[in-house]
């Protein structure tokens, strides 16, 4: 007898690649997936803070790979689950016992008065009948279900928002004297939003630490002054779209530098914007004398600075001065006025701030609709054997609706 071979119909490309699409969509809406992303991007981030550099990690095309797939996962998370989801709410399914259910058992009811009871507790009840028997289906807050999986949406736009700050955000520097502006952002045609240091003023406690950061500024547009803030640590200033932060705040020395002649060479504050060997440090050039003024603070307790005059040979000529001293340094007389501050600000435009901000809200609101307000499954069916009824409650994992199946045992027994 000859043997016979059987042999099924090609598969289509078109059912391939259905199939295959399908498989990947499953794959980046698992839970374990989207949760070993967002431990990656944790790293991530927690990398960038500790290494000298690290937030330029953040800006590479790596990086935007990743937040690109966490939004796939996000999408495909609710492409996945929402279909089973619409269904359950249209159509509450049965309530399987085992593992996590609830039961209880209750004399005869007729199928009619289990809908009706159900839906007094406001469960969506629906009854099925099949082969002479029935069963009551119902669920209860099902939306809850739609909050989970609109958590996952929020997630992309959370990761929208950001794109979007990266994209086509801004952020610059710079540092001011009082009475010093500059613009907020790099020059451009028709850009004129700038700011100016009014005054820095600080107080320390006995353990040299800041108790107060009070940074007075003036916000201009047009070269007009619009508005003056007092800018703190954490309560930046917002004009014409940007978020201005005092960042850094350093020691300044305002002097008056004469020839002997006496031509004003300098009257102004000179930042000490360096630290060397714990010293507050700074300089100043004097072009026309072929000389730069080197400064460092000697004694902070007596408000002491060293200031010392160097050329293209070598060491002029040095000086020790305290406020209202001055001093004959090589040709030059040197004032030292009084002690200033210089500030640098953080100038940053995020068009994707209240977006990143929205889909951070509306994450915490949807998961605080599913964990407070969590889904409830419940089934009513006759047991052939005793003529009662078996009640099947079923809460979410994290749930045990004890008191839900006692409430519900009760709203049936008062109709038999």
């Amino acid at each position: 007898m000859a043997a016979t071979r059987v042999t099924g119909r090609p598969i289509p490309i078109s059912e391939r690649v259905a199939r295959a699409a399908e498989r990947v969509l499953r794959v980046l809406g698992d839970a374990r997936t989207g949760l070993a992303l967002l431990l990656l991007i944790g790293l991530a981030n927690a990398v960038a803070a500790f290494l000298p550099g690290g937030p330029r990690l953040l800006d590479a095309w790596p990086y935007a790979v990743l937040l690109a797939i966490v939004a796939l996962t996000g999408v495909a998370a609710v492409a996945v689950r929402f279909p089973a989801v619409w269904r359950e709410w249209r159509r509450p399914g049965a309530a399987q016992a085992g593992a996590g259910a609830l039961t209880a058992h209750i004399g005869p009811v007729t199928p009619a008065l289990v809908v009706d009871r159900l839906a007094l507790a406001g469960y969506r009840a629906r009854l099925e009948e099949a082969r002479g028997r029935w069963a009551v289906h119902g669920v209860r807050r099902g939306a809850s279900r739609f909050a989970g999986l609109f958590s996952h949406l929020a997630l992309v736009i959370v990761v929208l928002g950001a794109a979007i700050g990266a994209a086509f955000g801004s952020e610059t520097t710079f540092s001011l004297l009082p009475g010093e502006q500059a613009l907020l952002d790099a020059p451009r045609d028709g850009f004129s939003a700038a700011v100016r240091l009014e005054a820095f003023d600080a107080e320390f406690g006995a353990d040299d630490r800041p108790r107060r950061l009070d940074t007075t500024v003036t916000f201009l547009e047009g070269g007009e002054e619009a508005r003056t803030s007092l800018l703190r640590v954490n309560e930046p200033g917002d004009f014409a779209g940007y978020l201005v932060h005092p960042w850094t705040y350093g020691p300044a020395v305002r002097l008056r530098v004469t020839s002997l002649g006496g031509d004003t060479l300098l009257d102004g504050a000179v930042p000490l914007d360096e630290v060397r060997d714990g010293v507050p440090v700074g300089s100043t050039e004097l072009p026309t004398q072929g000389l730069t003024l080197g400064l460092a603070v000697t004694d902070a307790a007596a408000n002491e600075i060293g200031v010392s005059a160097v050329s293209a040979g070598g060491l002029v000529d040095t000086a020790r001065l305290r406020p209202g001293e001055s001093a004959r340094i090589g040709d030059l007389e040197v004032e030292l006025a009084g002690f200033d501050a210089w500030v640098t600000f953080l100038s940053r435009r995020d068009p994707g701030l209240l977006v990143l901000f929205g889909g951070a809200a509306a994450l915490c609101a949807s998961l605080a609709v599913a964990f407070w307000l969590p889904r409830r499954r419940v089934t009513v069916r006759p047991v052939p054997a005793t003529g009662e009824l078996e009640l099947i409650l079923r809460g979410e994992r994290f749930d045990r609706p004890t008191d839900e199946l006692d409430r519900l045992a009760r709203a049936l027994r008062s109709a038999t």
